[in-house]
Formats: C-alpha cells, sequence, structure tokens
C-alpha cells in the first residue's frame, strides 16, 4: 500500500514534515476557509472576512500560509480599490472534500458534543 500512513514506517522526518502540514490544515480558521471557499468558487477577502468572523489580521495570516501550502489561489486585480479574489486550488480541492466531510460531522454530532461536556462538567463540579 504505497502513499498510505503505514509507509511512515517510523520516519522522524517524514512525521516531521506530516506533523507540521497537519498543524497547518488542522486549525480552526484554515478549516473553516477550505469549507467556505470549497462551497463557492471564488470568494473575495471581505466576502470571507464577513462570512467567517474573522479578524482581518487572522484571515490575512491564514490565507497567506493557506496560499504557501498550495491550498489556495490568489488573484489580485488591478482594480481601485484593489480587487482580490481566493480559490482553492486542485490540493486545496481535493483537501476541500475531507474538511467538508468533518464540517458535516461537527454540525451532525455538536449537540451530543454539548451534551458531554455538561455531563463531565457536571462531575468535576462534585468531585470539588
Amino acid at each position: 500500500m504505497e502513499g498510505t500512513v503505514k509507509d511512515i514506517g517510523h520516519c522522524p522526518t517524514q512525521c516531521s514534515k506530516i506533523n507540521g502540514l497537519l498543524s497547518r490544515v488542522g486549525d480552526r480558521w484554515s478549516i473553516l476557509v477550505i469549507i467556505s471557499l470549497a462551497s463557492r468558487d471564488v470568494m473575495r477577502f471581505n466576502e470571507l472576512k464577513r462570512h467567517l468572523g474573522i479578524t482581518q489580521r487572522m484571515l490575512s495570516r491564514t490565507l497567506r500560509e493557506l496560499e504557501r501550502d498550495g491550498l489556495v489561489l490568489r488573484t489580485a486585480y488591478a482594480t481601485v480599490p484593489p480587487t482580490v479574489e481566493y480559490r482553492l486550488t486542485d490540493l486545496g480541492r481535493s483537501f476541500g472534500r475531507a474538511a467538508e466531510v468533518m464540517g458535516e460531522w461537527a454540525v451532525e454530532n455538536v449537540a451530543a458534543v454539548d451534551q458531554a461536556r455538561a455531563a463531565f462538567d457536571a462531575k468535576e463540579v462534585e468531585k470539588a
């Protein structure tokens, strides 16, 4: 099974690279940006900002990292004011499919997780 997780074996270099990639694509804002872009062909910066309720600084940073990783394509147009659009690359779309599944799971299970947290917190209060 070449190209699978099992192929990594005990190679620290490969694990380190995978850990770095999963840290980037697994962070909160990256996942939400990917899901948002997967749902539409193109989005402008301010449209993403409003849609996600994210700060300008955090969105800029997230988009820059996603662009660096080859997941997002940034296109700037020489207009006044400047227009910048973002879309997923082929690599980003392939990740977007997995991100959408995780997003759907979150939507379907948010109530169950909330209940589990409340039950856990109630036990912690009883212990104190």
